[in-house]
């Protein structure tokens, strides 16, 4: 078994990025510079803010953080998305999800100009992930493609199931995985609540993604011999043992789950650091289109 880390393919690709920034500033270009929207005090979305706000200074992104109060109109949260579309020095920006019951997300995120959707949830971003071209890929599955792509790990002609199909990791997933590319060209199984015998499906994965939501939902007798998994959930649980006053769990039971499989990505420090990695990776992206 080989762990995925997560950590070390972000810095990679982090690395990288921080190189095409020296260059533009050698040639006296634009610096990228990536936005992100804060509704409310949820503690979970401040902490994933503030690690893209530090990312941005280590690859030398400029970056603006825009807080509001949870009780911000629909139509004011609407009015400052006009401004960040109108605004020539952002590049691209974030609402961070999830966004208080009395907004429509849906309308908050069509709202977003596709030229600036670095997190790929417009729906002109997935159009463009269906029909295969270039455009932001959402960050999350875009990072799981990159792990894979790091650690070489085979991905023609096998079995990927996929548990999850939502707009921002299952389907994307699927499409990318399926798609003629590399990683990519697998026969894509997308499981989801209402599966029957679903550890009859997951037993045949050769990779299984696993984006359910539920803590430690995948167990060993649901993953055959060899497989490669990819956690996407991650949980905080109470655990008066620790110093946070947390433990953090994924959709897999990792220690039950680890030892039959030739790869898996831990929790923290699998997808998660990925995630962010591809955010700045279409920030990047949005400077040069």
């Amino acid at each position: 078994m080989e762990l995925i880390d997560g950590i070390a393919v972000s810095d990679k690709l982090k690395n990288d990025i921080a190189q095409k920034v020296i260059e533009l500033k050698q040639k006296g270009k634009k610096i990228p510079h990536l936005a992100a929207v804060l509704v409310g005090n949820d503690g979970a979305s401040q902490t994933y803010v503030n690690a893209k706000v530090k990312a941005c200074e280590k690859v030398g992104f400029d970056s603006t953080l825009l807080r509001f109060s949870s009780e911000i109109s629909e139509l004011e949260l609407l009015n400052e998305i006009d401004k960040l579309n109108k605004d020539n020095s952002i590049d691209g920006y974030i609402v961070q999800l999830p966004l208080p019951k009395h907004i429509d997300e849906q309308k908050i995120t069509q709202a977003i100009s596709p030229a600036k959707d670095v997190d790929g949830f417009h729906p002109e971003s997935l159009g463009k992930l269906v029909l295969n071209l270039p455009g932001f890929l959402p960050a999350t599955p875009a990072g799981i493609v990159e792990m894979l792509r790091y650690y070489s790990i085979p991905t023609s002609g096998k079995h990927c199931v996929v548990i999850g199909r939502s707009n921002i990791v299952g389907t994307p997933m699927s499409l990318l995985m399926s798609r003629n590319a590399t990683p990519g060209n697998c026969t894509v199984t997308i499981t989801h609540s209402k599966t029957q015998n679903l550890s009859e499906i997951t037993k045949q994965a050769d990779i299984l993604i696993v984006a359910i939501g539920k803590p430690e939902f995948v167990t060993a007798d649901m993953v055959k011999e060899g497989a490669v998994v990819i956690d996407v959930g991650i949980h905080r649980i109470e655990d008066k043992s620790k110093k946070s006053g947390f433990r953090l769990l994924g959709d897999v039971k990792f220690d039950e789950v680890a030892p039959k499989c030739s790869y898996i990505s831990p929790v923290p420090g699998g997808v998660g650091p990925m995630t962010i990695a591809c955010l700045l990776k279409n920030t990047l992206l949005a400077v040069n289109s």
